[in-house]
Parts: structure tokens; sequence; C-alpha cells
């Protein structure tokens, strides 16, 4: 079902605004915090990240700065993201907690990891959430073989999907992290990203891509789950920065055949 938004009007002041705010002013620009663009029209939600790597670190500080109320989670635990905290204005939580009354929660941990995420993670979300996926299986640099993706046949988001036991969207796996904070442009603009997205829930893609509008960003339906192979590493769309049209030409461009170098 569609997700039913939490309308939240006016964003309180978080702990680390003042001092945010000063330290933009002593840099003289680039990214600042809060972000005031007019054109902004998504409404607030509770969204919960777990890992605070280079995507989940910079989303949090983009979304955030949209003002939205974000909780984020790592391996370690809350007491080590007390400088994102104190940077961002996001609660620091265990990844046990992130979930909690989120409307989306957005996984952006190793691919290995995912089976050791908590039983019940998601038992007290909010209703209709969506889950954002990430994750790129990288067999030789990091993860090791995986015999659901090898031997199964399946893509890196239904496999993450069966270990979540929640529908997924997959989006951002192919995205620079950087380019999170510094690639958004205003809706029209000449040079404005596109990023793909693929998923079965329309509801939550529909919530996501809604997400990834107000980011900043264009967003293509790359189809289901089943194919998102699309955009996994190695494709022609991943790592892509470019408009609609060019990732539109891209995802089509594909291969099925996973690449030699991301074989177990």
């Amino acid at each position: 079902m569609p997700i039913d938004l939490v309308r939240r009007r006016d964003r309180v002041p978080r702990p680390g605004d003042a001092r945010r705010g000063a330290e933009c002013r002593s840099r003289g620009g680039g990214w600042c915090g809060r972000d005031t663009d007019p054109g902004r029209t998504g409404e607030l939600m509770k969204i919960g990240i777990i890992g605070a790597g280079n995507i989940g670190g910079n989303l949090t500080r983009r979304l955030t700065a949209l003002g939205h109320e974000v909780s984020v989670a790592n391996s370690r635990g809350p007491e080590t993201l007390t400088v994102l905290a104190e940077e961002t204005g996001a609660t620091p939580v265990t990844v046990a907690q992130a979930a909690r009354g989120a409307e989306i929660v957005v996984v952006t941990i190793p691919f290995k990891k995912v089976p050791d995420l908590p039983a019940g993670l998601f038992d007290e979300a909010a209703e209709g959430f969506a889950v954002i996926d990430t994750g790129n299986y990288y067999p030789r640099q990091r993860d090791g073989r995986i015999p659901g993706v090898e031997d199964e046949g399946l893509t890196e988001s239904r496999w993450t999907e069966r270990q979540l036991g929640h529908p997924v969207i997959k989006a951002f796996n192919g995205t620079y992290a950087q380019d999170i904070l510094d690639r958004h442009r205003p809706a029209g603009a000449a040079d404005r990203m596109a990023l793909p997205v693929a998923g079965d829930d329309a509801a939550a893609k529909r919530t996501v891509r809604a997400l990834i509008e107000e980011l900043g960003f264009d967003s293509v339906d790359a189809g289901g789950l089943d194919d998102s192979w699309r955009q996994q590493p190695d494709t022609p769309v991943y790592g892509l920065r470019e408009g609609v049209d060019a990732v539109t030409k891209a995802l089509a461009e594909a291969s099925p055949t996973r690449p030699e170098a991301f074989r177990g």
C-alpha cells in the first residue's frame, strides 16, 4: 500500500546546527548543512540508515539537510557516530533500533554482512515502509563467494531481499558517494544526473524515486528486481554520471552475463 507519510511542517533545531552554520560561514561556501532550496516539495520523513560509510554518511548529510529525521547506525555502535551526529543532527542508534518508526530504511553495508543483521529488524518500522538496498557484490575484493548469487543465479538485490525478508528497492549502488553531496541539481538543469531504480513494490519504488528527485537527481525506472542485473558492477550504467537518456540507453545495453572480474 502507499506509504502514509508523516507530515512534519517544521524542523526542530538539532544538536550541531549552530556549529555547522559557523563552520560553513568560515569555509565561505560548499555543502553547508540544511538545504534551503525553495523548489523542495517532498514530505519530511523518518529515515533509518544502516551503515555509516561513504554512501551512508553522505546520505545522512543530505537527508538531514533537507529536514528529514534521520537515525543512523553502524556495526560498531552509536558511540562511534558522535562526530557524524554533531555534524548533521542525525540520531546515532544501534542497528536493532535503526528501523523503528522509519518510513524508509537504507541498508548500505558490505554485501556479505547482510545476513548478520538482527532478526526482527523491521518489526517496529512504519506501516508500508520502503527498504533501499545500495549494496554490491564484490566476490574477489571483499565478499567471497556467495552461492545464492553464483549457483542460483539470483540478482544481487534479490539475494539481499531474501536475507532481509522484505522487498527492497535497488538504488545508489552505482553512485559515487561524493556525488551525493556535490552533483545534486535543480529539476530541469542541463547537467542533472539520473540514477537507475529497480524493484517490484510499486508503492515503495514511487517513494524512493520521489526521494531521489528531492535529493537533486532524476531517476529512471530500471524494472523489477530480477532486472536489477542491469545496474550491477561493471555494467554500462554503473558509475555513469549522465542524464535520463544516457542512463536509459546504458540500461538497455547491459549484458546478463556476469563479468568475469565479478565472479566468485
